[in-house]
């Protein structure tokens, strides 16, 4: 471990809402020489928080100001300490194992590492609609913006919280593919890995994938033709 001591400060955010049966999958796997871990809690009305800090009595839990997961990523953002950010789902989709994967590439002169659950790999669990969502998603952002992600819809990310602060949200803030966008209009220097979705452990999405779909496609051609 002496040679991850000389590595920045690493911050882990982990946005959650009525997740704790999740929790007992994700939080044990995060490697323990994270800096922080920061729970952005969307006020949960079961046992998510105490759940989580029973499971690491050392993480910081904060409460969104407002509601949705978009606005939970800023928060979160916002408070990091660590000069990593990695994102990781609650839901137990997203294995804390991978996280050196998403750190290595920030060491090598990346500003911004994205996963992918479709590049050389495919999700074990994900519905035929939702690939299927995904595809139209990540081809309207390819052919708009010029871009060659095989993903868009991932919430595995990582990125120097100094490069994050070039990214302009001009009126609200937008989940993943809007991220994605804003971070190559800014120039940064990304990369795409692959990472593996082992699916949602327990429960249901928060949000119908036709309504998400739907959203993000407006909200990507929204973008297009933002000044």
């Amino acid at each position: 471990m002496s040679e991850l001591n000389k590595k920045p400060t690493i911050t882990v955010l982990i946005c959650t809402f009525n997740e704790e049966k999740n929790l007992p999958y994700v939080f044990p796997k995060i490697p323990q020489w994270v800096d922080e871990i920061l729970v952005i809690d969307g006020h949960s009305t079961d046992k998510t928080v105490s759940v989580a800090r029973e499971l690491t009595p050392n993480i910081r839990v904060e409460y969104q100001p407002k509601q949705g997961k978009d606005d939970a990523l800023e928060y979160g953002i916002s408070l990091a300490t660590g000069e990593i950010i990695i994102t990781l789902d609650a839901d137990g989709n997203t294995d804390p194992e991978e996280i050196q994967n998403f750190i290595d590439p920030l060491l090598n002169g990346y500003d911004f590492v994205k996963g992918s659950r479709f590049l050389k790999i495919k999700p074990l669990h994900m519905p035929r609609h939702r690939r299927f969502g995904n595809w139209v998603l990540c081809t309207e952002v390819n052919l708009l913006f010029g871009a060659k992600f095989t993903d868009v819809c991932s919430g595995y990310n990582s990125f120097w919280k100094k490069s994050w602060e070039k990214i302009q949200f001009p009126e609200e803030f937008g989940y993943e593919p809007l991220i994605l966008i804003r971070a190559k209009k800014a120039g940064l220097k990304m990369t795409e890995i692959p990472n593996l979705d082992k699916g949602r452990i327990s429960g249901e999405s928060k949000l119908p994938s036709w309504h998400q779909g739907w959203s993000g496609f407006k909200a990507i051609l929204k973008e297009r033709f933002r000044d």
